[in-house]
């Protein structure tokens, strides 16, 4: 029993972080009616700040820094760094969630998670990626616990954190900001008749929110240290916590967080039991999130509170696409001649780009048709690229057919995943999908027991004889896999077309612009929902199949959620709403040949995640449509201006009913 009561305390210290973040999520939430995926990260920065302080006096800028001489006490290195963490609650609201707060929920997901891929990769530029070691805030020692010594710093560090709940829950009760914030949240235009700001409100909220993760944030690195890792991520369990508590209750969320970090704690100890199976012993403790979410979703889902707001934005509009022979012939010859001609490095970065273009493409499905919001098409990838590996080495099945099996798996997954998305949508839904993405990745692919250390390796690809495998002597990508993966694009890409343009692809959008609409007309609209996630997933699995026999073996590095996000930035980036959005996110996207080009002659490194992660937020806030929609958009202006000034007969001045019929505009909420 003592050991129990040990490893419960132990987990108070975790579940006092997720207070920290939880806390700043719902503030954020109330205030603004967005999800801030980017809470860890941004509560990371003030940590590292912290850390760095107490290392070596030097206060680390984004840009620069100030070296202070000797390092300062640890209560004016908590003061500077909570100062930091302010300013950057600041800027944050300013200058990227005030513009998009009566954006679609797709844009406000996308704005936040390109904001913790830029604050994570602008920490392992200035701080690097290893673990440091944090100072604890609170003195170290014991205490006795019922007849148990335990530790006395979790038990300060929760007691600290208990009162940050009961400062804002006073705030929300008792002060007339917070009244006001509560009031907005409920009816935002009353609240403003009233002659209260939003933003004024949404810029305190962004400020306490900031304070009080960033607080929890280095009370709990003092136990784990820091790196730019396991911190952006524990926003997932805070998510739990906040749905836990419906969105709405402080109270709750000190309680929900304090249990579920002393569950945590108790199955990792629980797990270590000889009795315990051993496949189900690493990475156990980050399923329960996922589980959590998925219950409170399916119990709640319908009734968990949604902040008022003033008007909303439609998505990007939708132009269905056509098949053009003569166009596709010249690119697929285009692609045939480069892949040939130039060199082994260069011809690896055009595959790979061809690989990430189907990965985009997996988001265009989901997103840009179907309205879906999903952030685990990486998990479904790398559940396809595992299957393979087993299939190819342990069953020697022939390529292709284990290539269908594989990505038919990745298709099962996604339709499991997708069940939550009967009954939420929107950010609700990107919640359950990175949940499931995280605990994918450390229950599956960071399992030892399923996926060795060693690596997984994957037999070469061969038909009737010939080999396609990638890597020959020194030659890091033959010519023939090249072409494979152009032939295997070039029909996936097809088959897309010939869906988006057929019935699949109009019942997709009806359900993207108004489900109940779309339900009023017999669509149905689960059906619909499975079918698009199965579709999703397969193209994913695709691409996961093919990463695979790029790499000749796959390692759980290559299907990490941050590689999940970066691959949704890149197809944000080219637009998320057309297949040549996808083909720009595969010529940009990392490994890309854009990546390798520029990697060759500057040498970028980790710029590259910084550039993304900041160009995604440009475009979320400037471009919805992406750069393929905004050249898409420049050519009708071309075409419009070479056909002369507009005839004012009556007859043509109709609009043509084909064409209208053809460009869908859907809109959200």
């Amino acid at each position: 029993m003592s050991t129990y009561i040990q490893f419960a305390v132990l987990g108070l210290g975790l579940g006092a972080v997720y207070i920290g973040l939880a806390n700043g999520l719902l503030l954020v939430y109330r205030s603004t009616g967005i999800i801030n995926f980017s809470q860890g990260a941004t509560a990371m920065w003030g940590a590292y700040v912290f850390a760095q302080l107490r290392i070596d006096g030097d206060l680390v800028l984004p840009i620069g820094r100030v070296e202070l001489g000797t390092p300062p006490s640890t209560m004016v290195a908590l003061a500077i760094a909570l100062g930091m963490a302010v300013l950057l609650g600041l800027i944050t609201h300013y200058l990227v969630f005030r513009p998009v707060r009566k954006a679609p929920a797709l844009a406000q997901v996308v704005v936040s998670v390109a904001l913790m891929l830029t604050v994570q990769a602008l920490v392992v530029i200035r701080f690097g990626p290893n673990n440091i070691r944090v100072d604890s805030l609170v003195p170290t020692g014991t205490v006795d616990v019922l007849g148990t010594s335990v530790s006395s710093a979790e038990l300060l560090m929760t007691a600290i954190m208990l009162f940050t709940s009961g400062a804002i829950w006073a705030y929300f009760t008792f002060a007339r900001a917070g009244a006001a914030t509560r009031a907005a949240a409920e009816n935002e235009r009353g609240a403003t008749l009233l002659g209260f700001s939003p933003d004024r409100l949404a810029a305190i909220a962004m400020i306490a929110a900031a304070f009080v993760s960033t607080l929890g944030v280095i009370l709990g690195s003092s136990l784990t240290g820091l790196n730019p890792l396991n911190y952006t991520l524990l926003v997932v369990p805070a998510l739990a916590v906040l749905l836990i508590a419906r969105m709405n209750s402080v109270m709750t969320v000190a309680v929900a967080a304090l249990a579920l970090g002393a569950f945590q704690s108790m199955l990792n100890l629980i797990a270590g039991y000889a009795w315990w199976p051993v496949w189900a012993q690493s990475g156990i403790d980050q399923v329960v999130p996922f589980v959590v979410v998925i219950v409170i979703l399916f119990l709640f889902g319908g009734r968990i509170p949604s902040r008022g707001s003033l008007q909303t934005v439609k998505l990007p509009d939708v132009k269905v696409p056509t098949f053009r022979p003569i166009p596709a012939t010249i690119v697929i010859v285009a692609m045939v001649v480069l892949l040939t001609v130039v060199s082994s490095t260069y011809r690896f970065g055009l595959t790979y780009s061809i690989i990430l273009m189907l990965l985009a493409l997996s988001y265009v499905v989901i997103t840009g048709y179907l309205g879906q919001i999903s952030l685990a098409q990486m998990a479904f990838a790398g559940a396809a690229g595992f299957t393979l590996s087993k299939l190819t080495t342990d069953f020697d099945m022939p390529a292709i057919l284990a290539v269908l099996l594989s990505s038919l798996v990745a298709a099962l997954l996604g339709m499991a995943v997708a069940m939550p998305a009967f009954r939420i949508r929107g950010a609700q839904l990107a919640i359950v999908t990175i949940a499931a993405a995280l605990a994918i990745e450390r229950f599956v692919f960071n399992n030892y027991s399923l996926t060795p250390p060693s690596g997984n390796p994957i037999g070469n690809p061969t038909l009737f004889g010939f080999d396609f495998g990638v890597r020959k002597g020194t030659e890091i990508a033959r010519l023939p896999f090249s072409l494979a993966v152009l032939a295997v694009a070039a029909v996936v890409v097809w088959v897309f077309i010939r869906l988006a343009s057929g019935d699949t692809g109009r019942t997709f959008l009806a359900v993207r612009a108004n489900e109940r609409a779309a339900a009023s007309v017999g669509i149905n609209v689960r059906s619909t929902k499975l079918i698009g996630f199965g579709i999703s997933a397969f193209i994913a699995g695709l691409a996961g199949c093919l990463i695979g026999y790029s790499a000749g073996q796959l390692s759980a590095e290559s299907f990490t959620v941050f590689v999940g996000l970066q691959v949704l930035a890149v197809a944000y980036l080219g637009g998320i709403t057309s297949f040549t959005g996808a083909a720009v996110a595969g010529v940009i996207g990392p490994l890309g040949i854009v990546y390798v080009l520029v990697h060759e002659a500057l040498s970028l490194g980790n710029y590259y995640a910084l550039i993304s992660g900041i160009a995604l937020i440009l475009t979320a806030i400037l471009n919805p449509v992406g750069i393929a929609g905004e050249f898409s958009r420049v050519a009708d202006r071309v075409r419009a201006s070479r056909s002369g000034p507009p005839v004012t007969d009556a007859s043509t001045t109709q609009p043509d009913r084909t064409d209208t019929d053809r460009e869908v505009a859907a809109s959200h909420e």
